[in-house]
């Protein structure tokens, strides 16, 4: 991996995980637990929610000294693993290596929760009807995106052999 590569990585993780604190800090700051904005009436409020698990509230009723192992051990796995994976590939398949930055990134935003909190801040909430959408967050939202981007190399087989 060059120079170029490792700057491409530690831009977008920077941008990410700045962005995701940043949010994540304005709603610990202004809205009490549960408190919400309404954005748009029946489809899109920002909620104060803590979510101890992890997606879609996965291990949630686990013991807090459990998930704290889980979720930590988890969360740094697959970012090492993200970064190793992104050496491999960030030279000659740019917009697989932009996806595994995001997913690194998002990573590294929702462990800094970890950390910091002992869960994860969420606050974006969509919901049209009874149907809801869990709230999440822009870490979530990063590894959403770059999970599609890994998934789409994946299906159309666009990713290297090692």
């Amino acid at each position: 991996m060059g120079k170029k590569e490792l700057i491409r990585l530690i831009l977008v993780s920077a941008v990410i995980v700045l962005v995701d604190q940043i949010t994540k800090k304005w709603i610990v700051m202004h809205l009490a637990l549960h408190e919400y904005i309404v954005v748009i009436d029946n489809f899109f409020h920002i909620t104060h929610v803590l979510n101890p698990g992890g997606a879609f509230g996965f291990f949630a009723t686990q013991s807090h000294l459990v998930r704290k192992i889980v979720f930590l051990f988890l969360s740094s796995v697959v970012a090492l693993f993200i970064c190793w994976f992104y050496t491999r590939v960030a030279r000659t398949h740019i917009a697989l290596s932009y996806g595994l930055a995001l997913i690194f990134s998002g990573a590294v935003g929702n462990l800094v929760d970890r950390f910091r909190y002992g869960h994860v801040v969420d606050f974006l909430d969509f919901y049209v009807g009874t149907a809801h959408w869990p709230a999440f967050n822009v870490a979530d939202a990063a590894i959403s995106v770059g999970m599609a981007v890994l998934i789409y190399h994946v299906v159309f087989k666009k990713i290297p052999d090692f």
